[in-house]
């Protein structure tokens, strides 16, 4: 019996990397994206197309609107989306765009699922580097809910296990990229922006992120921006020989 997993799948680049190492490890996977009241919706568009290219056996889009509690300006437009900052100040502070207990949420409801189907285990891309500072991204977060998941289900109990999975964690955006390259992973349809608008802004701190991240991996980023900020450059030469170390990543 194939081996099955449950992956957290944002349409965002950190979810479509961590898919598609799910797939290389030999999963059957089952996509759960959340339709959570997000500004950005255009992600789920994204997570649709990536569902699709990596072949997954079943993908639920679960409607789970946040907006009723508010907090975040990702699901409230009446707050500020941080923008402009430096590259050396994103992740001194918790930003407004941190959604409250989000991780918590979404895994609740991928564990749930994963007992439902006997999934061996959830995949999520949260990483620790070069991230915005989001307190349910840190590693000891997840060791927490790993706990809590050997003693919460039915499957657990009877000795069976549920492994939260997260293998781009301690890695940092470029480094993601370059796995993601040697995947073959479809970036061109993964989505990062925050501002919820037909190209991604250049400027909110996930396509500031984004963009180092494919600039020191010596590779154009292939989504359309409204501006760059001032010290991307738009016109990289493909470097191959930057990516010949990432097979160490997998």
């Amino acid at each position: 019996m194939a081996k099955k997993a449950v992956c957290l799948l944002s349409g965002g680049l950190d979810s479509c990397v961590t898919l598609f190492l799910a797939k290389k490890q030999g999963y059957q996977l089952y996509a759960l994206s959340f339709d959570y009241g997000q500004i950005h919706k255009k992600e789920l568009i994204c997570a649709k197309k990536i569902a699709a290219a990596a072949q997954v056996k079943k993908h639920i889009i679960f409607p789970l609107n946040l907006k009723r509690f508010g907090g975040s300006s990702l699901v409230d437009p009446s707050l500020q989306i941080p923008m402009d900052k430096t590259l050396k100040t994103i992740g001194k502070r918790i930003p407004s765009t941190y959604v409250p207990a989000r991780n918590t949420i979404f895994l609740s409801l991928a564990l749930a699922y994963a007992e439902t189907i006997d999934a061996n285990a959830i995949f999520i891309g949260a990483h620790a580097t070069d991230y915005s500072g989001y307190p349910d991204c840190r590693p000891e977060f997840f060791e927490s809910f790993q706990t809590m998941v050997d003693h919460a289900t039915k499957k657990t109990v009877e000795h069976k296990s549920i492994r939260i999975c997260t293998p781009v964690l301690h890695l940092s955006k470029t480094e993601i990229i370059k796995t993601g390259i040697t995947l073959g992973v479809p970036f061109e349809h993964t989505w990062s922006c925050y501002a919820g608008k037909a190209k991604a802004c250049g400027r909110c701190e996930s396509c500031l992120l984004r963009l180092q991240g494919f600039q020191d991996a010596g590779r154009n980023d292939p989504v359309p921006y409204a501006s760059y900020p001032a010290w991307y450059k738009k016109k990289l030469v493909t470097a191959e020989a930057h990516c010949s170390s990432s097979s160490s990543f997998l």
